[in-house]
């Protein structure tokens, strides 16, 4: 069996369980719009995939990785409410959860910070929700 990737495994088994989640779902008018390519003419609310970093978390003995996953939060409703309500929806379904990384181990997903600002064009609002990770191969 060939090793998988730990980040693309991390980042699918953090995309299955934002798509799944009830909560989410209804604040994102019930539909999964979580994303790592945006497809044309999606209506907003939606979350991307953003920055990911990988580093090695190895010891002398034992291979792991750590990683920094980075979720936006894409909204055009007035003000931030919106989008500070979907990044505590996905922050209570990510932190500390118990993920299902395949070929890996998931020994923490930790919430690090959330940012939530108007972009450019004056007219959307973007969270920036942050998580740290490390995994271990299995």
């Amino acid at each position: 069996m060939p090793l998988s990737d730990p980040s693309l495994a991390l980042q699918s088994a953090i995309v299955t369980a934002l798509r799944s989640d009830a909560a989410l779902v209804a604040l994102t008018d019930g539909e999964s719009r979580v994303f790592d390519d945006v497809p044309p003419r999606t209506p907003y609310p939606y979350i991307t995939i953003g920055q990911t970093v990988e580093r090695d978390w190895s010891t002398g003995s034992e291979a792991g990785h750590e990683h920094t996953v980075t979720l936006h939060v894409w909204s055009r409703a007035n003000g931030r409410r919106q989008v500070h309500q979907i990044a505590a929806a996905v922050r209570q379904r990510l932190h500390n959860a118990g993920l299902d990384v395949t070929g890996h181990r998931l020994v923490n997903l930790r919430h690090e910070f959330t940012e939530a600002r108007r972009d450019g064009d004056g007219e959307t609002y973007r969270g920036l929700v942050r998580f740290r990770a490390a995994t271990e191969p299995l």
